[in-house]
């Protein structure tokens, strides 16, 4: 019988599907249905796909070529790929942000009514309110020449890309949802707070790790495992989230609520 989180019968893109996040989705989605999954990633998943298209989400001409080979129509997509500030900046902003927008906006014609786009995003990407402005400036440039001359110019905002990207990719989530809904589909993002994935020790790096070990001990020690977000983005892109849109769902044990409401204890940054 089906229930709201079914994904049978259901043709899903998943990005970034190789680990982490994008590897426990696929073990999630299937458990839920095993629909039809196409894959984008830069080296082939070992989980439940059907199809898997070579893909450097960092590259337009890669976006442009997986995106025509996808045929309609498609139920989900899950904008899941990223990459950590250990690489250049300019990648970091390709990947995490302007590779999500150009697939969003090419698979967006290809999608089912009632269906949904889920972003994965970062709690990271929680400072846009300070600046709002100037992230709706960013998202609106079309081309990636201008995105990097305005990178270049507000470069103490940028900073390493990685948070500021995470702006964008929650801005963008509010912003695009108006557009896609109405086409009758949904966008919303989950923004996790650390997770426990291949790509924590660049986190660490970038952000430090005494930085990273004192956000965990302030949700009580637990570190996110790369299902717990799984399971949140596959209830994004089911029918049970289906009146949820241009939302970000902070998936963080509560981090930023006690931050807005000052319970956070800053003692062990100093």
């Amino acid at each position: 019988m089906s229930h709201p989180f079914d994904y049978s019968n259901k043709r899903v893109v998943i990005t970034g599907a190789f680990s982490g996040v994008g590897a426990a989705l696929l073990e999630v989605l299937a458990e839920l249905g095993r629909p039809e999954v196409i894959a984008l990633d830069i080296r082939r998943p070992e989980g439940p796909i059907s199809t898997y298209i070579e893909t450097n989400m960092g590259k337009a001409s890669s976006v442009a070529a997986a995106a025509d080979k996808i045929k309609g129509p498609i139920d989900v997509l899950f904008n899941n790929a990223g990459i950590a500030a250990t690489h250049p900046l300019e990648d970091v902003m390709a990947v995490n942000w302007l590779g999500l927008r150009q697939l969003s906006e090419l698979m967006l014609p290809k999608m089912r009514e009632g269906g949904a786009i889920a972003n994965t995003a970062s709690i990271a990407g929680g400072q846009w309110p300070a600046h709002l402005q100037e992230v709706l400036e960013c998202i609106s440039l079309e081309t990636r020449e201008e995105l990097f001359g305005w990178t270049r110019e507000h470069a103490q905002l940028v900073g390493d890309g990685y948070a500021f990207s995470k702006e964008c990719v929650q801005v963008y989530t509010m912003k695009s949802a108006k557009q896609t809904l109405a086409r009758k589909v949904r966008t919303n993002s989950v923004c996790p707070a650390p997770i426990d994935t291949p790509l924590l020790p660049d986190f660490n790096k970038t952000m430090t790790e005494k930085t990273m070990n004192w956000t965990i001990s302030q949700i009580g020690g637990t570190i996110a495992s790369p299902r717990d977000i799984a399971m949140a983005l596959a209830f994004l892109g089911s029918d049970a989230s289906r009146y949820v849109n241009g939302v970000n769902l902070n998936v963080d044990l509560g981090f930023n609520a006690f931050m807005t409401t000052g319970q956070l204890d800053f003692s062990g940054l100093a």
